[in-house]
């Protein structure tokens, strides 16, 4: 089933059609990101602009206030440079993306993560730092895949595809008395539409992540090694077919033609 829209059918009858819109967020890149995304009317960009906004200072109130912000001024300014170098990159994916207002911030934190909310909030744990012993250029490959996240507005499609489930659910549910059947087709939905949409995300954030480090003069082939890396670390083995992530192996072997796909772009950055 096609996920440009949820056709939800009671019996004999069609009894929703919930629509999205097509949008292209940004340019393919010389990695060659072109899948054509929708978008519900439901939830515009503005809005999750706004929310966005809100629960990034939320979050940094919240660090402030268990003296987690920003405690280590040289590991904020390595993720600073790195990030803006990065930054400076992202109008060859959305000219646009260059006027908005990027905040970067290090939280304290064991946690091996870091992210970029929609339009261009990021945070880096200091987990990603100190226990994955992060080089410049695979920093520079974890900023840039979440960056891509922003830049492709993941988190937009992701709340436009849940809400058109859940409308499309509430209908088949009114339509025939039945809560079990929402359940399950809850389940159903999940499967269909928001767990392949997360692996194409992730799959997109890495291609794209891969050549903003390129343009920006990082080794793209850093990605691969903190893959490497992050996979040794793992304790768990999940099937990929389970999970909304590729596997590990399937990811490295991504990153691995991605980033030879931009060496040629990274050469030219890197010269003196």
């Amino acid at each position: 089933m096609s996920g440009k829209c949820l056709r939800v059918f009671a019996p004999l009858a069609l009894v929703a059609v919930v629509g999205c819109a097509p949008v292209q967020t940004t340019e393919q890149g010389a990695v060659g990101v072109g899948r054509t995304q929708y978008m519900s009317g439901l939830v515009s960009a503005q809005q999750v602009e706004e929310a966005s906004a809100q629960q990034y200072s939320q979050t940094l109130a919240q660090a402030k206030a268990e003296g987690a912000l920003n405690t280590d001024a040289a590991a904020v300014k390595r993720v600073t440079a790195i990030s803006q170098r990065l930054i400076k990159q992202v109008p060859h994916f959305r000219a646009d993306a260059a006027s908005w207002k990027w905040q970067v911030n290090v939280i304290e934190s064991d946690e091996v993560n870091a992210w970029c909310m929609p339009g261009g909030r990021i945070a880096v744990y200091t987990g990603m730092i100190d226990k994955v012993k992060a080089t410049d250029a695979e920093l520079a490959a974890v900023i840039g895949h979440e960056i891509a996240h922003a830049l492709r507005e993941h988190t937009r499609e992701q709340m436009s595809r849940q809400m058109a489930a859940n409308l499309g659910l509430s209908v088949l549910a009114a339509a025939t008395g039945s809560s079990a059947a929402a359940d399950l087709g809850g389940t159903l939905s999940q499967v269909m539409f928001t767990l392949p949409k997360s692996r194409e995300a992730e799959s997109e954030a890495d291609a794209i992540g891969v050549e903003l480090a390129a343009r920006a003069g990082y080794d793209p082939r850093a990605a691969v090694t903190l893959w490497q890396k992050m996979s040794a670390m793992s304790s768990s083995a999940s099937l990929e077919i389970l999970s909304t992530h590729p596997s590990p192996a399937t990811r490295i072997t991504e990153l691995q033609q991605k980033a030879q796909l931009v060496m040629p772009v990274y050469q030219q950055a890197a010269k003196p």
